[in-house]
């Protein structure tokens, strides 16, 4: 029944654009994203988007990183929220098909996950030396 559920929702999030009324202001919001959808098109600025949301990842972790230890109040629910997110996030990404993944905010999610998960995993061997 939760698989159900999530596929679901997964498709009315994928195809909510289809469900909105024809007004001017969504008339722009289509126009805005189809334009921005072109400029991300070329291959080069596709791939400097990708890097930087695993830069902007990695400046994410050291800074949840280095705030939660330093409040040393509410690590263990700080750790919990942090893998729930990333868990939701894998599972978003890797239940779609190869052509799904190529969606360019699907692969800026998983991009921005793996920054965190890699500044995680530097935080982790800078307290431990």
């Amino acid at each position: 029944m939760g698989i159900l559920v999530y596929h679901w929702w997964l498709l009315w999030l994928l195809s909510a654009n289809l469900l909105m009324q024809n007004t001017r202001l969504n008339n722009l919001f289509d126009a805005n994203a189809k334009n921005l959808g072109q400029f991300f098109s070329n291959p080069w600025r596709r791939i400097s988007l990708l890097l930087m949301s695993f830069l902007i990842g990695s400046f994410m972790g050291t800074v949840v990183a280095t705030t939660a230890g330093q409040q040393a109040r509410i690590d263990i629910l700080i750790a919990a929220f942090i893998t729930i997110l990333t868990e939701i996030a894998s599972k978003i990404f890797y239940n779609l098909s190869p052509q799904q993944q190529r969606i360019l905010w699907i692969e800026s999610l998983n991009y921005f996950k793996v920054g965190f998960i890699y500044s995680m995993y530097v935080e982790a061997f800078k307290l431990g030396s």
